[in-house]
């Protein structure tokens, strides 16, 4: 018998105690009423049936007494039930699929970088190293105006990549949903650094002749959280519009903010940026509640903005030669797990069981009176949600989330998938995510979803959801034509 082997029985008793103790604390309050309705049953058995029939008929009520008693129910049912909030579902939602002509695989990406760069090879190689290091697969997707050399980034094509990913996406929706043009009371149109005039949204009601006394709204600027503001902005809407529907469209254009400098913090938006977008019907309707998807349970906003250094770690500006890009500052991973902490520390007492929530505050007391050494207790939110959806903005953001949330290879192969097969589409990322986990036939009514997107400002915000119903594995979608090659071994290192 080999020697020193590791006591396997003592890890399985502690296992125990541990899952003994979150019963006990998250059903302590029917626990503790289990006496108390022993109490009540054992003094009426003693009582016998002849005094309890008897103490019941004793009751007497005049008409008046009666009537002010139903008054007073009525009365306090229907202020409770009008100061309730709304329910908002998600009725479904789709993601657009770039066409295979705008791939571009790691040979197509460098032989252009090699010939827009000739004269700074040292930038050549430094978007290699990148590329090698992304995630990134060969199947990823840039709009037409970049694939020539040099790229032409004009308004014209701008627009033309809007239109293409936009449209299609509600097409899509449309057809899914069965909704028409004319049952849209809320657009909402999310994208960061294309803000044309006439807005985006401007240009869906156009296209689509949407009502005239529609309630739209363009957000820009935001980053790649702006579709969770986007919902959380739909959510309000929906808390003072009774009976509506709201059409939400997350993207990102990439065609005008294609860098063509040499400035290295600047050229990484373009090995990791992708086209992409994604169309939303969200609604408060009682009926569209047997159909709905999801129920949206939270919204939690982070902004960090008044921080000078988050406020700048992702900033657009022009580089020595007057060329604009995005500058993403080396202080952005540790400002992204700032944010998030605060992001957590206000969904946790959302989420979070009791029994959770209890040990991460002993620890906290502990450390503040006896010993400032010990550890941080990390509460384990994989036992408040099912699934992870993770903004896929790049290997580094999956890879510090997934330790500091101590989650499994499993909890995070969405979000890496989804930056292996579309790239960081910026705010659409989560729904290309949510499509994988329903691709692959995991989500079952009940089951929790966490939504996590990081964006410029600096911003962290959260979005809960709560699976409605059975989902069936979707025949269409991002993910129809690759699903069964998924999930794939990514390595560390692709060398090109």
């Amino acid at each position: 018998m080999p020697e020193n082997l590791p006591d396997f029985s003592s890890s399985v008793k502690l296992k125990y105690v541990k899952l003994g103790y979150q019963y006990l604390i998250n059903h302590i309050l029917l626990f503790s009423l289990i006496p108390i309705a022993s109490a009540v049953a054992v003094h009426l058995l003693n009582r016998g049936p002849d005094a309890i029939l008897k103490t019941i008929t004793s009751i007497h009520l005049d008409v008046v007494q009666t009537t002010c008693f139903v008054f007073v129910i009525v009365f306090v049912s229907t202020i409770y039930f009008m100061s309730k909030p709304r329910s908002i579902y998600l009725v479904d939602y789709t993601c657009y699929k770039p066409p295979i002509t705008c791939r571009v695989p790691f040979s197509t990406f460098m032989e252009h970088s090699r010939l827009i760069l000739k004269d700074n090879p040292k930038s050549v190689e430094f978007q290699m190293r990148i590329l090698e290091r992304s995630g990134l697969g060969e199947e990823t997707s840039l709009p037409p105006a970049i694939h020539y050399i040099p790229p032409k980034p004009n308004m014209e094509a701008a627009r033309g990549e809007a239109e293409a990913v936009i449209f299609s996406a509600i097409d899509n929706l449309f057809a899914k949903t069965g909704l028409k043009p004319k049952d849209v009371d809320v657009l909402i149109v999310n994208c960061s650094l294309f803000s044309p005039t006439p807005s985006l949204s401007a240009m869906v009601v156009n296209k689509y002749k949407l009502r005239s006394n529609i309630k739209s709204y363009n957000l820009s600027g935001m980053g790649c959280s702006a579709g969770i503001i986007a919902i959380d902005l739909a959510r309000d809407l929906l808390q003072v519009l009774p009976n509506a529907n709201a059409l939400v469209i997350s993207t990102e254009i990439i065609t005008p903010n294609y860098y063509q400098g040499n400035e290295r913090a600047m050229l990484l938006p373009n090995c990791l940026f992708r086209m992409g977008a994604a169309a939303l019907l969200l609604s408060n309707k009682r009926r569209e509640r047997s159909r709905a998807k999801y129920k949206l349970v939270h919204v939690v906003r982070t902004h960090k903005g008044s921080d000078d250094r988050a406020y700048s770690c992702v900033y657009e500006q022009e580089d020595p030669q007057g060329l604009v890009g995005i500058n993403l500052s080396k202080d952005l991973m540790v400002i992204a797990a700032e944010a998030l902490k605060s992001n957590i520390t206000t969904i946790g007492p959302l989420v979070l069981p009791a029994s959770e929530q209890l040990l991460f505050l002993f620890t906290l007391i502990g450390r503040k009176i006896f010993n400032p050494k010990w550890k941080p207790y990390i509460p384990d939110f994989k036992l408040a949600f099912e699934h992870f959806c993770i903004h896929a903005g790049g290997r580094a953001v999956i890879d510090e989330l997934q330790k500091n949330l101590q989650l499994s290879a499993e909890h995070v192969e969405a979000s890496r998938m989804t930056l292996h097969r579309f790239g960081n589409t910026s705010s659409s990322s989560l729904w290309y995510e949510m499509s994988y986990i329903e691709s692959k036939g995991r989500m079952k009514k009940g089951d929790r979803v966490w939504q996590i997107a990081f964006g410029s400002g600096f911003k962290c915000n959260s979005a809960v959801w709560k699976c409605n119903r059975n989902i069936k594995t979707p025949v269409a979608g991002p993910w129809e034509d690759c699903i069964d090659r998924y999930p794939v071994h990514i390595p560390e290192v692709v060398k090109l």
